[in-house]
C-alpha cells in the first residue's frame, strides 16, 4: 500500500510538472489518466501492480 500510495503521488507531482511547463497538453493528460482508471479495473491490474513492486524491490536492492 505504502509504495502504491508513493507511486501515486509521485506521479501526479510529475502530471502537474509536465502540464505547468506546457510539455504535456490537458486533453491528453485527461486521456492518460482514464486509461489507467481503466487498466486498473481489468484483469491486467494485478499483473501491473506484481511488475511495479518487483521493479520497486530491484531499485531497492541496488547498493551504490
Amino acid at each position: 500500500m505504502v509504495i502504491s500510495l508513493s507511486v501515486v503521488v509521485l506521479l501526479a507531482i510529475v502530471l502537474v510538472v509536465m502540464i505547468r511547463s506546457k510539455s504535456l497538453k490537458v486533453g491528453p493528460a485527461v486521456v492518460a489518466a482514464l486509461f489507467g482508471f481503466f487498466l486498473a479495473s481489468t484483469n491486467m491490474a494485478p499483473s501491473v501492480n506484481r511488475f511495479l513492486t518487483s521493479l520497486a524491490d530491484t531499485i531497492n536492492q541496488i547498493k551504490l
